[in-house]
């Protein structure tokens, strides 16, 4: 089995899920676990996830990094200022 195939939850040859597959989560949220790690660029502060605007805020930068392909797009220089 491929490694791309392995962390994408490939099937088996029975076409089981294989055990280590991660659930499935629903389009536009954000790994909660992933979500701990991150921290905003700028101050190392944590950060909030904002579902409808699909952004990550950091209160204290003042800055709302875009969530693109489900991919957060941590660059301060792609960040949206915010009040």
């Amino acid at each position: 089995m491929f490694e791309a195939d392995m962390l994408r939850g490939s099937k088996d040859q029975t076409g089981d899920q294989s055990m280590n597959s991660q659930p499935e989560r629903l389009e536009g949220t954000v790994d909660p676990k992933l979500l701990e790690i991150l921290v905003c660029p700028m101050t190392k502060g944590p950060l909030e996830f904002d579902a409808a605007k699909q952004e990550l805020i950091s209160r204290s930068a003042k800055l709302a990094y875009p969530i693109r392909d489900g991919i957060p797009i941590m660059l301060p220089e792609e960040a949206r200022k915010i009040e």
